[in-house]
């Protein structure tokens, strides 16, 4: 899962020192926390700087603004998605990509229960569809990349059908999702549950050369 949809980094530079490096770190950190307790309308980097315990100036000094921050905060969930994503897929060995689709959810459910700032922000569609691109939403540069996944690790054939069938079910699948964690923080487990259903039998519809049912025959 590689980042070439992804963008350059939001930073204005690059901290070029370890002790810089862990400053723009807890920028990060004090972002995501008054994220959950507060939201995006009431963050600031008069905000971040005293939680982060850091002077406005330093804020600024790798930041221009308050959306800066929260776009190198999305990167950063996007980063840590990818290596557990690619951890699990190096650990565990799947018989098919609708096992995949389980372990990517459950990815996707522990991180939103477990992360800072993960459930206000997700992907950056909390702030802005276009957060990691300007030329794609969000979910299209994860469609990317679970694409990539599909043609990596099982073979798949790629092309247009692939595409439609990646980005349907990313869609389709975070609509559901974020219906899970709207009144529970822990997400509904029949909710979670019905997105790995919807997902997996939208794929198993539209990939019909490798799909759980036909395996079962």
């Amino acid at each position: 899962m590689d980042d070439e949809c992804v963008q350059p980094q939001a930073l204005r530079r690059q901290p070029a020192q370890r002790r810089s490096a862990r400053r723009v770190e807890r920028m990060l950190d004090a972002c995501a926390e008054l994220l959950d307790e507060m939201g995006y309308e009431a963050l600031s980097t008069t905000r971040i700087a005293e939680r982060a315990g850091v002077a406005i100036g330093s804020v600024y000094q790798f930041f221009p603004d308050k959306r800066a921050i929260t776009q190198e905060l999305t990167r950063r969930n996007v980063e840590e998605f990818v290596r557990r994503v690619d951890r699990t897929f190096l650990e565990e060995d799947y018989h098919g990509w609708w096992e995949a689709v389980d372990a990517i959810i459950d990815i996707y459910v522990d991180m939103h229960r477990t992360v800072a700032g993960f459930r206000s922000l997700r992907f950056g569609d909390a702030v802005d569809l276009n957060l990691l691109d300007s030329d794609s939403d969000n979910n299209m540069v994860i469609a990317g990349r679970l694409r990539g996944l599909c043609l990596k690790e099982f073979g798949l054939a790629d092309g247009a059908e692939l595409d439609l069938a990646v980005m349907v079910a990313v869609e389709a699948g975070d609509a559901v999702l974020k219906l899970a964690f709207r009144h529970d923080p822990g997400g509904e487990p029949e909710l979670v549950e019905a997105a790995k259903e919807l997902i997996r039998s939208f794929l198993a519809r539209r990939l019909r050369s490798w799909s759980p049912l036909e395996k079962t025959r």
